[in-house]
C-alpha cells in the first residue's frame, strides 16, 4: 500500500463517520419532531388519504390526473 493511502485512511474514515453522524442527527430529529407533533402527521395522513379517495373515484375516466393525485399523496409527509 502507498504510503499516501495510508495517510489519507485516517482522513477518510473522518470524513464518514462525520457524514453518518450527521445523518444519524437528523433522522433523531425528525423522530423527535414526529413524537412532539401527532396532530401534524395525523393531518398529513388525512391529508393522502383524501388524495387517494379522488385518484380511485376519477381512475376510470381521467387515469392523468389519478396518476397526478398520488403522486402529490406520495409527497405531503416530505414537505
Amino acid at each position: 500500500m502507498p504510503s499516501l493511502d495510508r495517510s489519507s485512511a485516517p482522513a477518510k474514515l473522518l470524513r464518514r463517520a462525520t457524514v453518518v453522524l450527521r445523518r444519524l442527527a437528523f433522522e433523531a430529529d425528525m423522530l423527535l419532531g414526529t413524537l412532539l407533533s401527532p396532530n401534524k402527521v395525523i393531518a398529513e395522513v388525512e391529508q393522502m388519504r383524501a388524495l387517494q379517495r379522488r385518484a380511485d373515484r376519477i381512475e376510470a375516466t381521467d387515469p392523468a390526473r389519478a396518476a397526478a393525485l398520488r403522486w402529490h399523496a406520495s409527497r405531503v409527509g416530505l414537505r
